[in-house]
């Protein structure tokens, strides 16, 4: 089967769209990536985007955006394939991810609250704009099911990279980040897998601040490298709730969307800080928050291993500082496993979604707290 998997993450800054060809050989599925490219959101869609993920965004808005974003999403992929090796004619399923817009893992307590998550770009809208089969709305089942929601690429994880030699982790560092520490094959061990906290997502904040929207992120780290980490204010920073939290946990603008990261710039000049040295110093704050949680199970799962996708790979300055607080880790990013860093996620929803077509179970409970292991997707005809 031929699927085309789509995700819109929290950075807001495109549609990730890639194809994959997956097949059964000798019991196991094997796979191959035929395409992959980013379709970029104009600079008013990512506004209102952001603008829908505020509690009070007014419920027309929310549910007309939905079937807004089915439409483009259509269009993007009729678009993108257009012009590619990889005929539109040819795909037989498209899986969509969606764009969060809301996560709530947790109930309030009170007697209408549960825990509930939603993600907009209507497959009902983008199965009758491609006149293709589509799965998506993956994480309210496993909510259902007693789990978070989220994160969900671990299961691929596991699925396509667990060994028998040694450990590894798996880094996706977008707007937020996250991991899964795989033990080796055999292991007592279960997979861990959880979300660090930030990602580019305050880093992408600070330069947008600092620029006065001209850039969106710090590209190649040329803010971070002209600034110093200002160690009193990150300490500061690490004393946010989220960091204290125990997997599984899952996390994102609710948290560490732009009004906090809004907050904190301002807080940063009670020390006299630059521009660039806040930038700095949250760039830092992701490193430290990945770091931490990486250090917490590197031996107990016998970790040599770190390989990083995600928008953050393209960040020297980052990955610097990562390998610095990991000494003893090879940090190196998926290409050298076979899979595309920028296209990882689109690439796992691909998957997701077939197995889901396919009845099989596609979550992880061990990453989300399911209670169970289920088969996440509903299906657009």
């Amino acid at each position: 089967m031929r699927v085309c998997g789509l995700m819109s993450g929290t950075s807001l800054d495109g549609l990730d769209i890639a194809v994959a060809d997956f097949f059964e050989e000798k019991g196991s599925i094997r796979h191959e990536l035929k395409f992959f490219t980013t379709m970029p959101y104009p600079d008013e869609l990512r506004e209102r985007l952001t603008s829908l993920m505020d509690p009070k965004a007014p419920m027309q808005t929310i549910s007309s955006m939905n079937m807004y974003l089915g439409e483009l999403f259509a269009s993007y992929v009729k678009t993108a394939l257009a012009d590619s090796p990889v005929p539109f004619a040819s795909i037989d399923l498209i899986s969509s991810h969606g764009q969060t817009v809301w996560h709530e893992p947790v109930s309030d307590g009170t007697p209408f609250s549960r825990p509930n998550t939603m993600q907009i770009g209507d497959i009902s809208a983008l199965a009758e704009h491609t006149r293709k089969t589509v799965i998506g709305d993956f994480r309210p089942r496993d909510i259902a099911a007693g789990g978070q929601g989220a994160p969900l690429v671990p299961f691929a994880d596991q699925y396509l990279f667990q060994i028998e030699e040694n450990g590894r982790v798996l880094v996706n560092i977008g707007g937020i980040s996250n991991i899964t520490v795989l033990p080796p094959t055999g292991s007592n061990e279960d997979v861990i897998a959880l979300d660090t906290g930030p990602g580019n997502m305050i880093i992408d904040a600070f330069v947008a601040i600092h620029t006065n929207g001209n850039e969106l992120l710090d590209q190649d780290g040329r803010y971070a490298s002209l600034g110093k980490v200002h160690n009193d204010w990150l300490n500061d920073l690490l004393q946010h709730d989220y960091y204290r939290k125990s997997a599984p946990k899952s996390t994102g603008r609710e948290n560490f969307g732009f009004d906090y990261s809004k907050s904190i710039w301002n807080d940063a000049d009670r020390y006299g800080l630059t521009p660039v040295d806040k930038i700095a110093t949250v760039t830092m704050l992701t490193a430290k928050t990945l770091s931490t949680e990486i250090q917490k199970f590197s031996d107990s799962h016998d970790v040599t291993e770190v390989f990083i996708s995600g928008g953050g790979v393209h960040n020297p300055v980052l990955l610097n500082y990562l390998r610095d607080l990991l000494p003893g880790l090879a940090i190196r990013n998926t290409e050298v496993l076979g899979i595309n860093s920028d296209a990882k996620e689109a690439f796992v929803f691909a998957l997701i979604g077939y197995l889901g077509f396919h009845n099989e179970p596609n979550n992880a409970p061990a990453a989300t707290g399911a209670n169970r292991r289920t088969v996440l997707g509903k299906i657009a005809w």
